[in-house]
């Protein structure tokens, strides 16, 4: 139901009471703690991305501030698509989810037919001078979709309605995996995984589940699945750094490649101690050392330049928007507003504590992005959008 229109309660015609209009009750419990947060975070990130940009883009001869309007422009965008999607009952939403899924897939699949090749995945389809990315998308509409799913089964999920979740989550993860963005594929994973958690789902079917992904898993990497620079992304971290020399083997230079960004992205971080260069004075990002940095390493530009007192307080504001994720998800009237919740926070929590822990050495180099700051415009407008769900269903609690 779309949001009740402005009105007059309790006045007579013609008086100045009926006149004056009355926001609809539903605008009223809009939770401005979680908005302002993702707001900050949007600004840091905005100006991590001009930060990382500035000077490879005046080397190149082009405007230091291009890519940080466009950067702009995008969190601007979201915050449009937020409110956008607060306007209508999010039980509306849980109603489109099988069209919202099936033009998801579509969009998928038309990559590998137009898409963009851009950092060895093709991931990306070109409109205009904007590269949209149905990989980002996906994630909501999934998370929409199983919440739809579970929600009608009330926690009674049977063996049945566990494979087709398990098919609606599988068959984006292989067209994800095909395309070679292995990181917003196991996105998918945690989200399915959180949902099902909390849909209900038996105990021995969880352990069931476990059983056949550790199997997975391992046929993945034995099988020949994964390309051999996927293997490293996934596996370096576990073993003790090579000097950066393994040999001149295409393995070996892979596993090289990825030793040296971890050790550039560890150095950025200590770099920063304790409160940092200062905004835009960290010799590392300034210097360009970190490959990637604008996107999957952001997180050592703010090391860098505000230290463990600023990277502390970015952590924190995470730790704002999870706990208020989760809040509203408790406080939701359905299941399916709690659903949808746990969805955005499975998806949220997994790319936080990967991103940084990817850039300190403790978790793979997954390709994952860190929410709201890292740069690109698919990113930032569907993490707006799942904060907008999250926001709807606190919204219609009361309703």
């Amino acid at each position: 139901m779309a949001l009740g229109t402005l009105s007059s309660v309790g006045a007579s015609p013609g008086s100045a009471a009926a006149r004056r209009p009355v926001i609809s009750p539903a605008w009223r419990h809009v939770d401005v703690v979680l908005i302002a947060a993702i707001g900050f975070l949007s600004v840091i990130g905005v100006t991590m991305v001009y930060a990382t940009t500035k000077n490879p883009l005046a080397v190149q001869g082009l405007s230091p501030q291009s890519t940080m309007r466009k950067e702009a422009i995008f969190a601007v965008a979201g915050f449009a698509a937020m409110c956008l999607t607060m306007f209508f009952d999010y039980k509306r939403y849980l109603s489109w989810a099988p069209v919202l899924y099936i033009g998801s897939i579509l969009a998928l699949v038309a990559t590998f037919a137009i898409g963009h090749r851009a950092s060895g995945a093709q991931s990306w389809i070109q409109v205009g001078s904007y590269q949209i990315e149905p990989s980002e998308v996906v994630k909501v509409s999934l998370i929409l979709s199983l919440a739809a799913l579970l929600a009608a089964r009330k926690g009674q999920v049977s063996g049945r309605v566990l494979l087709v979740v398990l098919g609606l989550s599988v068959l984006p993860f292989l067209l994800i995996f095909k395309q070679n963005a292995l990181g917003s594929a196991l996105v998918l994973a945690v989200v399915m995984i959180g949902m099902l958690l909390m849909g209900g789902t038996r105990g021995r079917h969880m352990v069931a589940l476990a059983l056949v992904a550790a199997v997975g898993m391992g046929a993945v990497l034995q099988l020949g699945f994964l390309k051999q620079y996927q293997k490293d992304r996934l596996t370096t971290f576990l073993s003790a750094p090579t000097g950066f020399s393994s040999g001149s083997g295409q393995s070996d230079q892979y596993a090289a490649t990825i030793e040296y960004n971890l050790a550039q992205a560890k150095a950025t971080i200590a770099d920063g101690g304790i409160t940092g260069k200062g905004l835009f004075k960290g010799p590392q990002t300034n210097l360009s050392y970190v490959p990637n940095q604008s996107t999957d390493f952001i997180f050592t530009a703010v090391a860098e330049q505000f230290g463990f007192v600023g990277s502390a307080l970015l952590l924190v504001l995470f730790a704002l928007v999870i706990w208020r994720t989760w809040r509203t998800a408790m406080l939701s009237r359905d299941m399916g507003g709690t659903l949808i919740c746990v969805g955005v926070l499975s998806m949220l929590m997994f790319q936080v504590f990967e991103n940084v822990g990817m850039t300190m050495g403790i978790m793979p180099v997954a390709g994952i992005t860190l929410p709201f700051l890292s740069y690109g415009g698919s990113s930032m407008l569907v993490d707006w959008v799942a904060v907008g769900l999250v926001v709807n269903v606190g919204m219609r609690r009361f309703s």
